[in-house]
């Protein structure tokens, strides 16, 4: 077994630990996970990146061979630079990261954006494992997606394909989005677009025990049958529905794989996920699998370091 350090950057945290490779799937181990600390600039996460990869190289059992990094940002794949970060991690944006690692921790780098590396872990290792195609999107704070054909993902003349969060959405029409645009679907069906619909039906802002309201607990009370909360949950999971379907129509992947916190709600979002699917997709298409991922977690940190297998492996060829 080859032990390398996977990496996975996000606004909230930041794990690190160590993914060992041989025959079979990789393993992942010794995870830890710190706060990203994202609002106190660019640099200081890129000090934390470092201190956290020079513990996990010291904890290995064996020296490691490089270091695979799976980053939020828009991210230049040959140099490791992030090109593009939004306003959740200021300053992130221009930060040479693979260059800055590889020197402070003197292995070879290679830096992929972080739901393309959650997509290239699920689609070798994951759910995925065996298609020919599958188009990974992820769920959560944000909506992020990226296909993967043959093993390969796509990236686009700008690194950025795969941004399914900020295609048109017929639910959020005069919805204004973080990126500047309006009518995306990232601001009606992620996390805070649930919470936002939930507060706007005349859901309660907090929960019973004085906490402020979140997603698991609207889910909760969406299985309780609370009416605000099973329409916040439908409108949510029929936009996102009605954009895979068009997705499909496009792409025609084997398989559809979710991932993310948004994706655990329960009947009253997936009932209208499947019904928003069947309303856009074209017949040849409606019967594309939409599954969960199996890797959870470990997903980018595997995708982080497939990334830096092949990359080398085809410098070497």
């Amino acid at each position: 077994m080859a032990c390398y350090v996977g990496v996975d950057i996000g606004g909230t945290k930041i794990a690190c630990g160590l993914v060992s490779v041989g025959d079979g799937a990789p393993r992942v181990s010794s995870v830890r996970k710190v706060p990203t600390e994202a609002q106190r600039g660019g640099a200081q996460v890129l000090a934390t990146v470092i201190a956290q990869v020079r513990d996990a190289i010291a904890r290995a059992p064996e020296a490691p061979l490089g270091v695979g990094v799976s980053s939020a940002g828009v991210v230049d794949p040959v140099s490791g630079a992030i090109t593009f970060a939004n306003e959740l991690m200021p300053g992130w944006g221009g930060t040479a990261l693979g260059a800055e690692l590889s020197a402070a921790c003197g292995l070879p780098v290679r830096v992929l954006n972080d739901v393309h590396a959650h997509a290239l872990g699920e689609a070798r290792w994951g759910a995925g494992k065996g298609l020919a195609s599958v188009l990974v999107v992820a769920v959560g704070t944000g909506i992020g997606g990226a296909y993967v054909e043959d093993g390969c993902i796509m990236l686009g003349s700008h690194n950025e394909a795969g941004h399914i969060g900020h295609v048109a959405c017929i639910a959020a029409a005069g919805v204004p989005c973080t990126c500047g645009a309006t009518g995306h679907l990232e601001p009606v069906a992620a996390g805070p677009g649930i919470l936002a619909e939930y507060l706007r039906l005349g859901g309660s802002a907090t929960q019973a025990d004085g906490s402020p309201m979140d997603g698991a607990e609207i889910d909760r009370r969406a299985a309780a049958g609370e009416q605000a909360a099973c329409s916040a949950e439908r409108r949510a999971g029929l936009a996102l529905g009605e954009v895979l379907g068009s997705m499909c129509n496009m792409l025609d992947p084997a398989a559809v794989i979710l991932s993310g916190s948004v994706v655990k709600c329960g009947p009253a979002w997936s009932h209208a996920l499947a019904e928003g699917f069947m309303g856009q997709a074209m017949p040849p298409v409606r019967g594309t699998s939409l599954a969960q991922g199996s890797l959870g977690d470990d997903a980018p940190l595997v995708g982080a370091v497939e990334n830096l297998i092949c990359t080398a492996y085809r410098e070497l060829r």
